[in-house]
């Protein structure tokens, strides 16, 4: 006998699908518990109907998850913690820390259990976390953890003066070397020109 199922089933397959099965199967145990109807000509042509509205809602259902993980993919979520001098953390962030933040930020369909972390992170740094939208949309998003008490742009400008200083520390020593070049030329007179510096001085005294 043809069934078409009015739900997911683990063994016989998914919502609306049609499928064979023996006619006591049908009559004794599917039809009765709901799980199936039988496919006469009625049901059938009523079936197609919700295909296709089915059809017209997993189609937007889609285009939204893909809007959504388009959007997603824009965001760095910042988490500030706490973490020792040798920058392990005190704890780690979980999909559930992660989910709060999400909806925090607006995000508030995202479920938690689709959240695609294999382990709590426990590191500094940036990481990127999947996220499994409705009909098998894969959003991707950026961790960013930070060590509690830092300033990322303090930390820049430390850098940038450090450079500064070594450039000053070595532009300092050519120009100390190009003095002392300076000097010895000086000081450095031939013998011929000095013979007539003191040929000179001679008959000025005389």
């Amino acid at each position: 006998m043809k069934v078409i199922l009015k739900q997911d089933h683990d063994l016989l397959g998914d919502d609306g699908q049609i499928i064979d099965v023996k006619n006591g199967y049908a009559r004794n145990y599917l039809i009765p518990n709901g799980i199936a109807i039988m496919a006469n000509k009625s049901n059938l042509k009523s079936h197609e109907e919700i295909t296709r509205q089915k059809s017209r809602k997993t189609d937007k259902v889609a285009a939204d998850s893909n809007k959504l993980a388009d959007v997603l993919s824009t965001h760095s979520f910042e988490f500030i913690v706490k973490a020792g001098e040798d920058d392990r953390l005190f704890g780690s962030i979980t999909s559930q820390t992660i989910h709060e933040l999400l909806e925090e930020k607006g995000f508030v369909t995202v479920e938690r259990k689709k959240i695609l972390l294999k382990e709590p992170i426990k590191s500094l740094g940036e990481h990127e976390v999947e996220i499994k939208l409705p009909q098998s949309v894969i959003a991707k998003i950026k961790i960013n953890v930070v060590k509690e008490g830092s300033d990322p742009e303090e930390k820049v400008s430390e850098e940038i003066i450090t450079e500064t200083e070594k450039n000053q520390e070595v532009n300092g020593k050519i120009q100390t070397e190009n003095n002392s070049e300076v000097k010895a030329e000086e000081v450095n007179i031939p013998d011929e020109n000095q013979d007539e510096i003191n040929e000179e001085t001679k008959k000025e005294t005389e």
